[in-house]
């Protein structure tokens, strides 16, 4: 087999896929010559490939994306599930209603986004490819961000199941993502020449560097993985 990473003429959708790691997944997949849509609760200035709106969270927003997809290009070959994050906020002082929203977007709406790809990609010759972006914090404590990394451990273990559930013909995977240089890198992690000290690489990831780790396990190089999770962060912590 050779060493192919070409996508052209697949179709990748990416949620949360205009700023920050989302946007290095889809400059990622579209070196790679997929066909990326994107998209996002607000649309950006210069979209970086096909966008349509859609809050993730919402069932109807959710199903309009896929179909539009769908009505455009005929396929899905890929989903990466990119959206999700939280603010810093402990968890004796954050609502319900704001650890319910953690915990949708973080978990339910990748639910709910692959339950709409898995339809499209079961009927469709070749299967399909759902990507969870989850985040070292599924496996380790997470003061601040309780809510998210409870959510982020769900997602892993969704991951697990929905590859089992809908084998052989869609994979789904996961990159446990560690520090990475976004926009908002500094306001989130502080000092980060000491944070990076912290990683034996000595360096935070870049967002294309997920990028590439999205695409292979989105490849057929990895046409014998499933149920995985890749860690992307640089050897820890």
């Amino acid at each position: 087999m050779g060493l192919d990473l070409d996508l052209g003429g697949t179709v990748a959708l990416v949620t949360g896929g205009v700023r920050g790691v989302g946007l290095g997944i889809t400059r990622a997949f579209l070196r790679a010559g997929a066909t990326v849509v994107t998209c996002a609760r607000h649309a950006p200035d210069r979209p970086p490939a096909e966008f349509v709106r859609c809050d993730v969270r919402e069932p109807d927003a959710v199903r309009g994306l896929l179909d539009t997809v769908l009505d455009r290009h005929g396929r899905l070959d890929t989903v990466v599930n990119n959206a999700g994050g939280t603010p810093i906020v402990p968890a004796a002082t954050g609502s319900p209603r704001f650890h319910e929203r953690v915990v949708g977007l973080n978990l339910l709406a990748p639910l709910l986004v692959s339950q709409h790809a898995n339809e499209i990609m079961q009927r469709q010759d070749g299967g399909g490819s759902i990507v969870m972006v989850s985040s070292v914090s599924a496996t380790r404590a997470s003061p601040g961000t309780a809510a998210y990394g409870a959510a982020k451990a769900g997602l892993d273990n969704l991951t697990a199941s929905l590859a089992v559930e809908w084998a052989p013909r869609v994979r789904v995977n996961a990159l446990d993502v560690g520090m990475v240089r976004t926009e908002r890198a500094e306001a989130y992690y502080g000092d980060i020449a000491a944070r990076a000290a912290t990683v034996p690489l000595g360096r935070l990831a870049e967002p294309d560097e997920v990028g590439a780790c999205a695409v292979f396990l989105a490849s057929a190089l990895a046409g014998y993985v499933t149920g995985a999770t890749l860690l992307v962060h640089g050897g820890g912590p």
